[in-house]
């Protein structure tokens, strides 16, 4: 009885541990992603056609990042910082590296420009990839709290477009 108990605990464990895997980012999710994105605005929803390349270089650490706007290609590339850490680069091949992070399965990148706050996410599965920007006028922010040490001044920037698309694999 005490083998089969500990077999079952050792079997047990072995589940355990392969549902935990955690992915080879960003080895596991290269391909081609298609679909569509849907912006929002105050001004109505706009619907386009999407794709997301991740593919190779001749770099090890180095891959093609193309985001496909409605056929017209922008081709940026990303870039291992420290893999281990999750610490990418966005390469936009114009002077111009954007600072990522990758955790679990979800890449994630925030920047300024031109008086504009954009986040933005790339959550990766095995057949899908789910892309998001969030966009704010950095001229919109609020300011709240700020009226004791115990109650700190509190910076608030409300979205004002919302990009998002679910991407599937080809």
């Amino acid at each position: 009885m005490k083998k089969i108990t500990c077999f079952l605990i050792f079997l047990s464990s072995l589940i355990v541990f392969a549902q935990e895997k955690v992915e080879n980012f960003p080895h596991s999710f290269l391909g081609k992603y298609k679909g569509t994105l849907e912006i929002t605005s105050k001004r109505g929803t706009q619907k386009i056609p999407m794709e997301f390349h991740l593919t190779k270089t001749e770099k090890d650490s180095v891959f093609n990042y193309v985001i496909v706007y409605d056929k017209s290609p922008r081709n940026y590339f990303l870039k291992i910082v420290d893999q281990e850490k999750g610490i990418y680069d966005i390469d936009e091949n114009n002077g111009i590296i954007l600072p990522a992070s990758f955790h679990k399965n979800v890449l994630h990148s925030f920047f300024e420009v031109q008086g504009n706050f954009l986040s933005t996410r790339l959550a990766f599965d095995t057949k899908q990839l789910e892309f998001e920007i969030l966009f704010t006028r950095l001229e919109n922010k609020t300011t709240t709290g700020g009226i004791s040490k115990e109650i700190p001044e509190v910076f608030g920037y409300p979205i004002g477009v919302f990009q998002k698309a679910i991407l599937v694999k080809d």
